[in-house]
Order: structure tokens, then C-alpha cells, then sequence
């Protein structure tokens, strides 16, 4: 049986949302998906459209939702539609909505930068190397079983979280003399989520198309996508 999936993209154009889903669109082809995009998220009100997704892949950075957008949203994730995502696309997405944040479960707060006098005043102040590390459950899960720790060199998602999210990898941020808090700072930057019937994928790597091309981060979010389009029994 086909399934369709539902890409939605728009926000911030600093996160490239046309080019970063066009890297996916044709895995989601492959795998057997019918595409539809969207560059508004108001399709998430209409109940027929939701009725027939499997799968939503969304990436619209900051923007806002309408009640009922996010209600057609949430309904389907309830129901069993899943919804992944990665980086600001989808843990930075809707601040207008509390909601939202509830139904991801991690929330960016911010990217810590270089030291001040290495900053230039451009997107890059915010580049660090950093360790992407797989937790015990991690190194079990489908989406990242068989992969090892990793490094990347590009924004580290500082997130908010709850209880409710199965992390699967982790990042630290260190204690530096030019910021303000006090210790070792340990941020999910993978993760599910399980919400009714539907799953979530989160992966917060992903600001440009190079980490997306990185071997590791593409194929983590090619098996979020699977994952998150298999819908729960009941």
C-alpha cells in the first residue's frame, strides 16, 4: 500500500527549508512514500488532507500556527500520523504555541557561542565542535543502532525538555569563563516521542545542508522518517 507523506516547509529561510527537504523528498520516494509539499502549515487544517498522511516531515523554523492548524496537527499525531523533523524546522518551530512545544517535547533555547573576541558578527559565530553521544538506549534503538559517537562542527542546540522524550543521543555543552552558567550542560539532540497512536522523530543537528549531508546526521534522520511513519497498535 502507498503511504503519503506530508512535507511542510516555510520559517525562517535561514535554515534553507526548500533545499533541506529536497535532500529527503527523494529517500521518501524510494521507501515508497507519495509526496505532497506544502509551504504553509494551514493544510494542517483540513481534516481530509490529515486524514490520508502518514507521515508529516516538517521544516518551518519560528513562524507561527493557528489554533486550528496546530489542532488538525496534533488530531492526526494522536490518531497515528507521525511527524519528524530536525533541528530549528521542527524544535524551533511555533513559539506563538505552548501546545506545540508540549506535543515535541524539546524546545531550542539557544546556541552557545565562540569567545566574544572570535566572534565576526556572521551565522558562523555560533560553529563549535562538538561530540554527538548515543545513549544506552541509542546504541539499541533502530534509528541509531550501529552507529558510534560523532562529531560535527556547526550549531549545538541547547533544548528544553521533558520526561516524556526516549533520548537516544545526547550532547554537552562545556563550562567556558565567557558564559554564564556553572557546569557541564547535557542537551538531547535525538530523540521519539510517543503521543497517542503517532510517533515523533527530533534530530536537532541540521542548521545547513552540509550537516545534513554528513553521513551519520543523514542517515539518523532517514530512520526517523521510517520510524516515525510506523504507527503505533493500539
Amino acid at each position: 500500500m502507498t503511504r503519503n507523506a506530508l512535507v511542510v516547509r516555510g520559517g525562517w529561510e535561514g535554515h534553507h527549508p526548500v533545499e533541506a527537504t529536497d535532500l529527503f523528498i527523494p529517500f521518501l520516494e524510494r521507501s515508497g512514500f507519495r509526496v505532497r509539499v506544502e509551504g504553509s502549515n494551514e493544510v494542517y487544517a483540513d481534516p481530509d488532507v490529515m486524514a490520508e498522511t502518514h507521515l508529516v516531515l516538517q521544516s518551518v523554523t519560528m513562524s507561527e500556527i493557528s489554533r486550528e492548524a496546530f489542532q488538525g496537527l496534533r488530531s492526526a499525531v494522536e490518531g497515528g500520523t507521525g511527524l519528524a523533523g530536525w533541528h530549528g524546522g521542527i524544535a524551533d518551530s511555533y513559539r506563538n504555541s505552548s501546545d506545540y512545544l508540549q506535543l515535541v517535547g524539546g524546545q531550542f533555547a539557544t546556541h552557545p557561542s565562540k569567545h566574544p573576541d572570535q566572534c565576526g558578527g556572521d551565522e558562523s559565530d555560533n560553529f563549535l565542535p562538538y561530540t554527538v553521544e548515543l545513549t544506552a538506549l541509542g546504541r539499541e534503538h533502530e534509528i541509531t543502532a550501529g552507529l558510534d559517537d560523532f562529531e560535527l562542527h556547526t550549531e549545538q542546540y541547547w533544548v528544553l525538555h521533558d520526561d516524556l522524550i526516549d533520548v537516544l543521543a545526547t550532547t554537552t555543552h562545556p563550562v567556558q569563563p565567557y558564559h554564564p552558567w556553572h557546569r557541564p550542560i547535557t542537551s538531547p539532540a535525538v530523540w521519539t516521542r510517543h503521543w497517542g497512536r503517532g510517533r515523533i522523530f527530533v534530530a536537532t543537528p541540521g542548521h545547513s545542508l552540509d550537516v545534513l549531508r554528513d553521513e551519520n546526521v543523514s542517515r539518523i534522520i532517514e530512520r526517523g522518517i521510517l520510524w516515525a511513519a510506523a504507527t503505533e497498535s493500539e
